[in-house]
């Protein structure tokens, strides 16, 4: 009799450690956080990385330069400094009144520099002494009308005589923003071109532009961005014939990188 009882006691308890560990087990595969299977399919979705597409693309545009710019130096030698000085001053404010008729006004001219330097007599035996006395002054002109650049550059010649020189001529775009924005728009066209080909050659839709991005900009010389034509090129005033000149082209170039998302 107690045998039976004992043996019955024990399969009720083995029974119930069973279900017990049947029901641990469907907690733990349903997610172990309360979740539904198909919010944990979700969350699987949700981390899987986007399929993307990145490409680069390079586009130019070119533009005639229409402004000239230019240096005005004015070199005097005076025995007394403030001679010089006021020497100097009278031919650079001569030098610039000749150019307002070439319609370069006073906010196109910059002063860069003003150097007093003492002239010395060196002696053989003895120490050297002051004869005089050299001031420089120099000044940036910015000619807006590039017609008109060459006669500019000999009406400062002329006016100055031998003690004006000339240097750091340079051809500017005044508008470089129209160029550089055709130049974009190539850039991002050839970009879209070439990820078109790519995705339909892998059976791929293009998606929506994740990110665009301008990496590289070679810009117009321009008068924030002037390109020297001529350092230290100098006129005397033999040369006082209109100086010619010939724009050329001058030419921007734009690349972008861009990424869209596989439809």
């Amino acid at each position: 009799m107690n045998g039976n009882v004992t043996v019955s006691v024990r399969s009720i308890l083995l029974a119930a450690l069973v279900a017990l560990g049947l029901v641990v087990a469907y907690l733990l595969g349903s997610g172990g956080g309360g979740g539904t299977p198909a919010q944990a399919a979700e969350d699987r979705t949700d981390s899987t990385p986007s399929r993307v597409l990145t490409m680069t693309g390079s586009g130019d545009a070119t533009a005639v330069p229409d402004q000239l710019s230019f240096g005005v130096g004015v070199t005097l030698t005076r025995t007394d400094l403030g001679a010089a000085l006021d020497a100097a001053s009278t031919t650079m404010e001569r030098v610039l009144g000749s150019l307002a008729k070439y319609d370069v006004a006073k906010g196109d001219v910059q002063t860069t520099g003003l150097s007093m330097t003492p002239v010395y007599d060196y002696h053989p035996y003895d120490p050297p002494t002051i004869t005089g006395y050299r001031v420089t002054q120099r000044a940036a002109v910015l000619v807006k009308d590039l017609e008109n650049g060459g006669e500019a550059v000999a009406a400062a010649v002329a006016a100055g005589g031998n003690d004006v020189r000339i240097s750091g001529l340079r051809l500017l775009v005044g508008d470089p923003d129209a160029a550089t924005a055709r130049a974009r728009d190539a850039a991002v066209a050839e970009a879209k071109a070439k990820a078109e080909q790519y995705a339909a050659a892998s059976g791929q839709t293009l998606g929506e532009v994740m990110t665009l991005r301008e990496v590289h900009v070679k810009p117009l010389p321009s008068p924030t961005n002037g390109v020297s034509l001529a350092r230290g090129l100098s006129y005397d005033a033999a040369a006082m014939q209109p100086l010619p000149i010939r724009a050329g082209k001058e030419r921007t170039t734009v690349t972008v990188r861009m990424v869209w998302e596989l439809a």
